[in-house]
């Protein structure tokens, strides 16, 4: 059954909040972008999102919509397929698409931060302007393939590797858990070399000994496709290799630009499922009056517009930090783990202020709820990043 059959009816009506007034903070050209995002979310996403949930499926077709509205890489020099825009645009961005759903914005950071981010940062002018463009587009979709069924917290311990051979590395190996895979037409591969370094590799879906199985039974981001990478003798040509970087401060520099991201997108969830709860709050009765009237009502939703503005303010820093070049790896941790930490509360408390209908469909909440059980865990587990901070602040690495 097409997408246009299963619109539903219902509208939605998500309205912005901003206590601390941080849109004063923010410039024209970040509101404009903000403003076309959520536009988009409401018109072809909203209408959609519980019905491809419910299946499990990704509504692929939104991938054009996505490069359309600037969502693939929107703080990429625009000659390369990306928007042009700053860091805290794209972070605007991100936010807008998870407050559609988790897996809308997995799509797009996964594509941007992870694929058009290394191709740019650490790929050769050939290599850009190959590759660049048609993600920029949407015409290619990517896929970032750095965990493995046996290594995720610990990415250098991955056994994926090439060997040289001639004009070309042979690729053998497995990587788990990627967004997009079952779907995109090149994966951005790390894998270790003979010396046991890890380098990144551009691994195109066409070539020999390439496969992307999909991963089913997905509890949470259920309207994301997710898979494995699985590399057997792959003859990857050396012109695919990443020049520009070696060792584990490739992958990792990736994962600090997608973390920024999630650091803004969970925002957008909890956004979701606090406007939601408040407007339920409103409308619903019990005891001769409405929700909203009953202290402990209002103790849930001052707590949660109090740890939505914490979160806010903690974003807009880090996007200025960003803008500035000296936003650190482990204050994108503090940022990412506080963030989803917060949207996670925030949706539990939701769900019990909308009662028994808190679990279904009719509301966002519980979706976003799921998904956040990956949001938390992905790019970094919540505990993991909370180990980063404790090493920044103490020196002492309690990794291992």
């Amino acid at each position: 059954m097409s997408h246009e059959i299963k619109k539903s009816a219902k509208t939605d009506l998500y309205e912005h909040h901003d206590y601390y007034a941080i849109d004063e903070l923010l410039s024209e050209d970040h509101l404009l972008a903000r403003d076309a995002v959520r536009d988009w979310v409401k018109q072809e996403v909203s209408p959609i999102i519980e019905d491809y949930a419910n299946r499990a499926a990704c509504p692929t077709h939104l991938f054009k919509g996505l490069a359309e509205i600037g969502a693939f890489g929107p703080s990429l020099p625009a000659e390369y397929g990306g928007g042009g825009m700053d860091e805290i645009a794209y972070g605007i961005i991100m936010q807008e698409l998870e407050r559609g759903d988790s897996g809308i914005r997995s799509m797009a950071s996964v594509q941007g931060s992870l694929v058009m981010y290394p191709i740019y940062k650490y790929g050769n002018e050939e290599q850009r302007k190959k590759y660049l463009p048609k993600l920029g587009s949407g015409e290619f979709i990517g896929c970032f393939g750095l965990t493995e069924p046996d290594h995720g917290s610990n990415p250098s311990g991955m056994v994926t590797n090439i060997v040289d051979d001639g004009d070309v590395y042979i690729l053998n190996g497995a990587k788990m858990w990627i967004t997009n895979s079952p779907v995109a037409d090149i994966a951005v591969v790390w894998a270790k070399d003979k010396d046991g370094i890890i380098r990144g590799l551009i691994v195109e879906k066409d070539m020999k000994g390439y496969s992307a199985p999909e991963i089913h039974g997905k509890w949470s981001l259920r309207a994301s496709v997710t898979g494995e990478l699985v590399f057997e003798d792959v003859r990857v040509p050396k012109a695919n290799l990443l020049p520009n970087v070696s060792g584990l401060k490739g992958p990792l520099g990736c994962l600090s630009k997608a973390r920024y991201g999630i650091a803004w997108g969970a925002l957008g969830a909890a956004l979701d499922c606090y406007d939601s709860a408040l407007r339920y709050s409103k409308e619903r009765e019990q005891f001769g009056k409405k929700l909203g009237q009953f202290q402990l009502t209002q103790k849930k939703l001052a707590e949660m517009i109090t740890e939505i503005t914490k979160a806010q303010l903690l974003a807009w820093r880090l996007g200025t930090l960003a803008n500035a070049g000296k936003a650190t790896p482990a204050q994108i941790s503090m940022a990412k783990r506080n963030n989803v930490n917060m949207a996670l509360e925030i949706a539990r408390e939701a769900r019990q202020i909308h009662g028994g209908m808190g679990i279904t469909g009719e509301y966002p909440i519980m979706r976003h709820m799921m998904n956040l059980e990956s949001v938390v865990t992905y790019e970094g587990t919540h505990d993991i990043h909370l180990l980063i901070t404790g090493m920044d602040v103490t020196g002492f690495n309690a990794f291992g």
